[in-house]
């Protein structure tokens, strides 16, 4: 097995794989049967392939946003207008993959207070329609990997499943700003709970039965470390979703997730991937999301190789060297590092350390046994190494890194946004350059223009994604353009005031 990794590996390495692969080429061609309408387990699609509902593709634009040699930007309608005024812009791959395994979602929802447990079971498929309790606004881009399925169930059910843990705790997101509420303790007698806590120690507020304790506040937590925790759980909520409809749905590949939630004057950004999120407050990046790769994590993915050796099937070793082990080089001395540690010492190479490194490879052609290029994401449950019987998923995780942003405390202007965009935005674009495009772009538009976000992020894609020449996309200064799905949202910082 170890020789097919090898020739695998030799192979991405050197550079076949196209920019912004995921995954080996192996598992691509493996999925491209099921990356339609169904799989070839014969399963039928949990959600059949399709864009965003709000770009309200016809069935000859949806042909027509899959052709790969043209490479079309499909943007919002002119009478279209998402939340905020966002802006929204996805193009398809150069060729990796039959169909664009980008998705994305923008949702406006609310969050109000469940009165039964028939409510709670019934919202998750819910298309919503009452616009009472607390407004929270969505946003989410799925980059998807070895197909669409997994990117688009989430696309569909993240924001529901979200909005369902904030309707569990309305009753403490509404008394945030309230006179705390007069609660009973279990002997029948009142007493008034502390503004900070929302909630009674031993019994619930006064609309519910004080004999079903529901929360018990063991320390006081402030209602933004109460939604980063719902946004954590969110995922692995959906993580679990995804690999128990498996057995009855075909959804094929993993996606990354980024999401942006507004809720209460705060922006939260959630990312389990290698997509990425920066706002731009005057003419400044700030980055509001970091990415998950084998070199980002190499010291988690170790530790757990470290502590579970059998995970690695007696083929990989979590020991990372600059370069592979020759069997001529045993009782040598070579550079080496492990979970332990951030810089390099010298061992001496014994017949364990042959084995194929748990992360080979730098940069973007780093994988995780010589298979996946990014370590946290949703799906992927059934990923293993070629042609064996090891399984990847444990060294994936499903946990978001969670950043907090408070709009309400900063005076934004009409050029201030939040960029969201796949990892194909910004393989061949810095934070930098996104921020200088942005501005520029936005500055010689009218402020009024209802299609300015949206031809920004139009603008932004297109510098990514270059123009085709005679030796593939290129961009102005000949580099090689992404030839990824790209997918990006602009989003002003100034939304709220825009839709009043």
């Amino acid at each position: 097995m170890i020789s097919k990794v090898k020739n695998a590996m030799s192979s991405l390495v050197g550079g076949i794989i196209p920019h912004g692969h995921h995954h080996h080429q192996h598992h691509q061609q493996q999925q491209h049967g099921s990356a339609q309408n169904g799989g070839t387990d014969g399963l039928p699609p949990r959600f059949p392939y399709s864009r965003p509902e709000f770009l309200d593709l016809t069935p000859e634009l949806l042909q027509y946003s899959t052709e790969h040699a043209s490479r079309p930007v499909i943007t919002l309608k002119r009478d279209s207008r998402l939340q905020w005024r966002t802006g929204y812009a996805e193009v398809i791959n150069a060729g990796k993959s039959m169909l664009n395994e980008d998705q994305a979602s923008c949702e406006l929802m609310y969050v109000k207070k469940i009165s039964s447990k028939h409510q709670r079971s019934s919202m998750l498929l819910e298309e919503g329609g009452d616009t009472s309790g607390i407004p929270i606004h969505f946003w989410g881009v799925f980059d998807g990997h070895a197909g669409s399925g997994a990117a688009l169930m989430a696309s569909k059910l993240l924001h529901r499943i979200i909005r369902d843990r904030l309707c569990d705790v309305a009753h403490l997101l509404e008394n945030q700003n309230s006179p705390p509420p007069i609660c009973l303790a279990k002997n029948g007698s009142p007493f008034q709970a502390e503004a900070k806590k929302g909630a009674c120690l031993d019994g619930e507020d006064q609309d519910g039965p004080p004999d079903e304790p529901r929360f018990h506040m063991e320390k006081d937590i402030s209602v933004e470390s109460l939604v980063m925790g719902i946004i954590e759980t969110a995922f692995k909520q959906m993580d679990d979703l995804i690999e128990k409809e498996k057995e009855s749905y075909s959804i094929s590949g993993g996606c990354c997730a980024l999401i942006a939630i507004h809720l209460m004057g705060k922006l939260y950004v959630a990312n389990a991937g290698d997509s990425r999120a920066i706002i731009v407050h005057n003419n400044e990046p700030i980055p509001m999301s970091n990415e998950f790769t084998p070199e980002s994590e190499r010291q988690r993915l170790q530790y757990l190789g470290f502590l579970k050796p059998e995970l690695l099937g007696n083929e990989f070793t979590h020991i990372e060297f600059p370069r592979r082990i020759q069997h001529k080089e045993l009782g040598k001395k070579m550079l080496y590092r492990d979970h332990t540690m951030s810089g390099w010492a010298y061992k001496t190479i014994v017949e364990d350390d042959l084995k194929f490194p748990l992360i080979y490879g730098e940069g973007k052609k780093a994988r995780v046994m010589a298979t996946i290029g990014v370590t946290r994401g949703l799906g992927d449950h059934d990923l293993k190494v070629y042609n064996s019987n090891i399984h990847i998923k444990p060294f994936l995780s499903c946990c978001p890194e969670v950043k907090v942003y408070n709009i309400s405390e900063h005076k934004h202007g009409s050029n201030d946004v939040l960029v969201m965009g796949s990892d194909g935005l910004w393989d061949v674009t810095t934070d930098r350059d996104v921020a200088d495009a942005v501005s520029t772009f936005l500055s010689g538009r009218e402020p009024n223009d209802p299609m300015r976000y949206t031809l920004a992020a139009q603008d932004l894609l297109m510098r990514s994604r270059g123009v085709l020449k005679e030796r593939g996309w290129r961009l102005p200064n000949e580099r090689l353009g992404s030839g990824d799905d790209i997918t990006s949202f602009v989003i002003p910082l100034a939304g709220a005031e825009l839709e009043t």
